[in-house]
């Protein structure tokens, strides 16, 4: 980044309304989650997606866990994870790693979430699996969400396809499925480049068809240039295909090299939209600028 775009950006990031300002957390608050991270080198996407409350969340030791490595094989232009080139290879002792963080931190709820893996057979769907037992084995009552890919695609001998993927994780009894549609139908190309409106309704899809009593949950980031009507019909059809868990947040441009913010929505709009998920039947509903889709995961 040039002199001059870092001065644009960061007029950008001055330029925000205020109730998107908060403080990231004192630094005594921050270092117990970071220093187990950093000490069994494993990732969060509190860190590789700069969320801005990951200094309540470690302040409360809690942390999202982000899988198979902090490199993605998608390209979608509103995310800050890493992206662009080869991922590294599996960490053997990560599923192992996670579950003495897990212990370590005297977590209750557990959000597992990972980079979009095209480049293995089965996605990463098995990872998700030996995570999940490795965390059970050490925390027997902490209750495990997952946040997964679409699991489409796939490389290599043995392949399975997307709903066998999906089966293998519903299998392990997850507390709550969660997969994130983003953003409405009409955005999705510009957006999610490498993903599909319909495809991520699938997934959510089939968790119920395989399994009806495991909470499914999406999200949705606004900002984009939708409109109140796309936001609603995009509810519609989620709740079509039962799933009962929403969060709505706004999208906050991670850099220059990301997509422009194309609106920011006011607390007063996402509380409208609430109310809408509401009477639509969603069960859970979070809808504020700051909310992501692992905020406050447990108190469902």
């Amino acid at each position: 980044m040039t002199l001059s775009s870092r001065s644009e950006f960061k007029s950008e990031i001055e330029a925000l309304p205020s109730w998107l300002r908060r403080p990231i957390g004192k630094a005594s608050e921050l270092s117990t989650v970071q220093k187990i991270i950093k000490q069994r080198q494993i990732h969060t996407i509190c860190e590789e997606g700069r969320c801005p409350n990951r200094g309540e969340c470690y302040a409360q030791k809690t942390a999202t866990f982000l899988l198979m490595g902090p490199t993605c094989t998608r390209s979608c232009a509103f995310c800050q994870v890493d992206k662009g080139h080869a991922p590294m290879p599996l960490d053997p002792e990560e599923p192992q790693k996670v579950a003495e963080a897990v212990q370590s931190l005297g977590l209750h709820y557990v959000v597992l979430t990972s980079v979009a893996r095209d480049d293995l057979a089965d996605q990463g769907a098995s990872w998700f699996v030996a995570t999940m037992t490795a965390i059970r084995d050490r925390s027997p009552q902490t209750q495990i969400e997952v946040l997964t890919a679409d699991f489409w695609g796939g490389t290599g001998a043995g392949d399975v396809g997307q709903r066998e993927r999906i089966a293998m994780v519903v299998g392990a009894k997850p507390a709550c499925y969660n997969h994130n549609i983003e953003t409405v139908k009409r955005l999705q190309g510009r957006v999610r480049r490498g993903a599909k409106y319909d495809r991520s309704l699938q997934v959510l899809q089939a968790v119920k068809e395989i399994d009806p009593s495991i909470p499914t949950k999406s999200g949705l980031m606004l900002g984009h240039g939708e409109t109140v009507e796309e936001v609603v019909e995009t509810m519609a059809d989620l709740r079509a295909i039962r799933c009962d868990r929403l969060t709505i947040g706004q999208y906050m441009r991670p850099s220059l090299e990301h997509l422009p913010v194309q609106k920011y929505w006011t607390p007063e709009e996402f509380e409208e939209l609430g109310a809408i998920a509401r009477d639509l039947g969603f069960s859970h509903v979070r809808s504020a600028p700051l909310v992501r889709s692992s905020y406050h995961a447990g108190e469902q």
